[in-house]
């Protein structure tokens, strides 16, 4: 049986794959820095929270859902952002046989990936930088 998901939540994922899509046309520096000050100041996402984001855009995209690695991985980032967390995004590669890929992680374990990804040599990332609690002095 299929996952039905609220409407606003299949409106934010469909927002997150149109702005993925644009967004991939960016070199691979200019992704990753665009997504690093984009999930600056917020909190991690769980492993849920990404799994849920991940199969939500899967089930709206075939692309995503597909060989669109790219796209997936980005809108995971973005849709978990309009919803107050973020996952940290990697771009890389393995090289026997060479493959080309990008995931979402939490605490540093690739969500709805196989195992075997978290061996990729990472070539570009975006990490959650959590937003910092100023002390008074």
């Amino acid at each position: 049986m299929a996952t039905v998901y609220p409407v606003k939540y299949r409106a934010q994922a469909r927002l997150a794959i149109t702005v993925a899509r644009v967004l991939i046309l960016l070199s691979p520096d200019r992704l990753a820095a665009v997504l690093t000050r984009l999930c600056r100041g917020v909190a991690h996402a769980s492993a849920t929270d990404a799994g849920e984001a991940r199969n939500v855009v899967c089930a709206l995209s075939p692309r995503c859902a597909g060989q669109g690695c790219l796209q997936r991985s980005v809108a995971v980032v973005i849709l978990c952002r309009l919803r107050g967390s973020a996952p940290d995004w990697r771009a890389g590669f393995a090289m026997h046989p060479f493959t080309a890929h990008a995931w979402v992680e939490v605490d540093g374990r690739p969500v709805g990936e196989p195992e075997k990804v978290s061996a990729y040599t990472v070539v570009h990332a975006s990490r959650v930088r959590p937003r910092q609690a100023r002390s008074r002095s």
